[in-house]
């Protein structure tokens, strides 16, 4: 039984006069009309260059049980002009709490058996795939204690069909001082798609697709598709079957494909032969927050192309549509490899060379168009696991044995006993349908780091990297290597358009590096395969992150030109400004400043969300508290990104939160 409240039927509404060369699909030709605006203030349009361009409301956002509150009644006559798609869910896990007024047994075995083989979590319109960020306040549990709240869930939810439905979710709460959350697929791990009493406009419907087999726009000529903003991975990999093509989606089947994984870059099996997933835009539609629908091209709108290509997410305006790129059905050969401290010897040390031999080689790999996906782990203080997978787009299976031959050989002289495995090509797309089932909340906390390239070039450097990796993996944390190089070169049109940070480029791999220690170990979660038991206290967990952050602190020092993937990264980031953004970081704060001056649209070390914090009972940095202005002057942020030590003084500025 679903939980959601339609508070209207359904209304007619207008549609826009709208040139087709505007929009991707029909339903984003209907519109916000100005004339209806006229009579109801609360959701008239904005205007970014005006005189009241910029925030002069109460410190904080109003929220449930503030005076400024929309009562019951405003709340349903907005409902009105969204035609019944206002609802007001309540977090799936109070079916477990007695005291709820959705409390059913049988619906919270369904969550904790059953639900997660289903598309029941991608399909709910509060679900976020981390739950620490909403502040864990209802977890579906065999056992409830205390009581189920909606914590850091939003309290209205606006079921995106049109896009008038975004025009009039943004202008309500632009002109109504209440906080607006964006959210599609629920895959955030850094609390963005979720805030205390905020109103979400949840863009999951939008699933409109069109393949376009010749298709020219600008610069670029060849295969391209139109996609809508809540359509998923799964879904793309069907389509590339359907039409026999290769496009750049999210490795996880229920990612939303283009939005947020897009906004922070966006990296895949492919990276190393076709790009990050920002490199696949052509052109884009999007609501800002003034309210007015955009088109946003290499040459029109060029800002926005910059910032929302690699610039952040649910930042300055909600994407709607998109043209992107495809390719020729590409064919991938993958081979796995394994090993742990060999028997004969037992020699730590050994495993250690074996993946120092393993790292040395992932130039080669990279330079063929391939893709490393590994994992070292710490089993004993005597033990450890590696696994990885090479994955060849464009290669046989002989070629790739070819290729990876020396490697194996040279394991094998270590005394680490490695067979070569027959490597197994398939499409890049799915061999079979997808179905988009299986996700489900998990909590984890991780951090993560872009290494250069360069690291590998100088060996002095390159033995001080993988001692610092050995460092972590004895400490007890996981590392997660992902090997590609999604240059500028390889990226192609349209070029350096766009705000990937400069370390991304330069980089030979990203990598997670995870904490578990605090949810009882990995679990069936939605978060990389993270925990599912609760967390542990407040206290427990700010000691825990303190011990994290001191290892990739170790990290940091060995990669001094690295950065961080903020889509895959720790919200408490230090100097996230440079980690996060680099160079790009004072362009990105001006192209908010201007498109934005209200400060609507914020998420947690985002750029200009330095402006505003949330303040949190137990101090954690989850959503589950008000969002109120933090006395933060911006400058004209130059020198931002640009250096180790403004950003520094600026986080220390943030931190005196009142």
């Amino acid at each position: 039984m679903r939980r959601f409240l339609l508070l209207l039927p359904l209304a007619s509404a207008a549609v826009a006069d709208v040139s087709a060369a505007s929009a991707n699909f029909a339903w984003e030709r209907v519109q916000l009309g100005g004339n209806e605006t006229t009579a109801y203030p609360d959701i008239a349009f904005g205007d970014a260059t005006g005189s009241n361009a910029s925030y002069a409301g109460p410190r904080c956002r109003v929220g449930p049980g503030d005076a400024a509150w929309p009562a019951a009644a405003e709340w349903a006559r907005f409902n009105g002009t969204l035609g019944g798609a206002l609802l007001k869910p309540l977090p799936p896990g109070a079916a477990c709490y007695p005291g709820s007024p959705s409390y059913s047994a049988a619906q919270c075995q369904f969550l904790l058996t059953t639900a997660p083989l289903t598309r029941f979590y991608p399909e709910d319109p509060l679900t976020v795939l981390t739950a620490w960020a909403e502040g864990n306040t209802c977890e579906a549990t065999w056992f409830p204690t205390g009581n189920c709240t909606q914590g850091g869930y939003p309290v209205y939810v606006v079921n995106a069909s049109t896009v008038r439905h975004i025009q009039l979710a943004v202008n309500f709460a632009r002109n109504r001082n209440l906080r607006l959350v964006i959210k599609n697929s629920g895959h955030d791990f850094g609390g963005r798609s979720t805030g205390a009493g905020a109103l979400s406009i949840w863009t999951h419907f939008l699933k409109d697709f069109e393949f376009l087999p010749h298709h020219t726009i600008d610069g670029y000529v060849g295969r391209a598709a139109r996609v809508s903003a809540g359509i998923e991975a799964w879904e793309l990999w069907n389509y590339m079957d359907k039409y026999n093509m290769t496009m750049v989606v999210p490795g996880g089947d229920t990612v939303g494909a283009f939005g947020g994984w897009t906004a922070g870059g966006g990296h895949n099996s492919l990276s190393s032969s076709y790009g990050l997933g920002s490199d696949q835009i052509l052109a884009f539609q999007v609501v800002t927050a003034d309210g007015r629908y955009r088109t946003v091209t290499p040459h029109q709108n060029a800002d926005l192309f910059f910032a929302m290509l690699g610039g952040g997410g649910s930042t300055y305006g909600v994407f709607t549509s998109a043209i992107v790129k495809a390719y020729p059905p590409t064919p991938v050969t993958n081979l796995p490899l394994s090993f742990q401290p060999p028997v004969v010897v037992n020699s730590t040390d050994i495993f250690w060379e074996g993946f120092w031999l393993y790292q040395k080689f992932a130039p080669v790999v990279c330079d063929a168009g391939g893709t490393l996906y590994s994992y070292v782990t710490k089993v004993s203080n005597t033990s450890y696991t590696f696994s990885t997978t090479f994955e060849m787009p464009n290669m046989t299976p002989q070629e790739v044995q070819d290729l990876v031959d020396p490697l194996f050989k040279g394991l094998n002289r270590l005394g680490i006993p490695v067979a070569n495995k027959v490597p197994e090509t398939t499409a890049a797309f799915a061999p079979a349908a997808r179905t988009g089932a299986g996700s489900s909340p998990g909590n984890i906390y991780f951090g993560s780091r872009l290494f250069p390239r360069a690291n590998w070039d100088n060996d002095t450097i390159y033995n001080t990297t993988l001692a610092a990796i050995r460092t972590v993996v004895e400490a007890g944390y996981t590392f997660h290597g992902i090997n590609h190089q999604p240059t500028y070169k390889i990226a192609g049109f349209p070029g350096n358009t766009t705000a990937i940070s400069p370390n991304w480029r330069a980089a030979i791999m990203h990598a997670d590096i995870f904490d578990y220690s605090l949810f009882g170990g990995g679990g069936g979660g939605g978060g990389f395969g993270g925990a599912s038991s609760a967390p542990a206290s407040p206290e427990a967990v700010k000691a825990g992150h303190a011990k994290f952050n001191s290892y990739m602190d170790v990290i940091r020092a060995a990669t001094p030109a690295g950065g961080s993937y903020f889509n895959e990264a720790d919200v408490q980031e230090p100097n996230w400004q440079r980690s996060f953004f680099g160079a790009n970081y004072a362009r990105l704060a001006r192209v908010k400043r201007a498109r934005d001056p209200w400060g609507l649209f914020w998420a947690p070390t985002m750029p200009g969300s330095e402006a505003w914090a949330v303040t949190t009972a137990d101090g954690l940095p989850t959503q589950n508290g008000p969002l109120c202005q933090t006395g933060f002057v911006e400058g004209d942020g130059e020198g931002l990104g640009g250096g180790e030590g403004q950003p520094e003084k600026i986080v220390r500025a943030v931190g005196r939160r009142g």
